[in-house]
């Protein structure tokens, strides 16, 4: 019957030869990768799978004023949240119709 020391032994000796197999399967791995790259001219960013760049837009455009103060000139597009003067007029019992350009 085999003590616990030697067991203990037997077992960090099969370990030393686990991660010296995996070192020499990564190395061979690592060997054929580099083979197969240079083979048919692949670099890194090959590799990396990005896709190529989308065209760049000219820019963005701007949107013509749909609501203006006559008062004041601030102007509105109609999109996001009110500007707080054509909430201050609404409230003051104008209709949006009185700003429309």
């Amino acid at each position: 019957m085999t003590t616990i020391q030697e067991l203990l032994a037997q077992k960090a000796a099969l370990e030393k030869q686990i991660a010296e197999a995996q070192r020499a399967a990564k190395s061979d791995a690592i060997a054929k990768v580099k083979s197969l790259m240079s083979e048919y001219g692949l670099t890194a960013a090959d590799l990396a799978g990005k896709a190529p760049a989308a065209p760049k837009s000219e820019g963005t455009k701007k949107v013509a004023a749909k609501y203006r103060d006559p008062a004041t000139g601030q102007s509105w597009t109609g999109r996001g949240l009110k500007p707080k003067w054509l909430q201050a007029a609404l409230a003051s019992g104008k209709s949006l119709g009185d700003f429309a350009v």
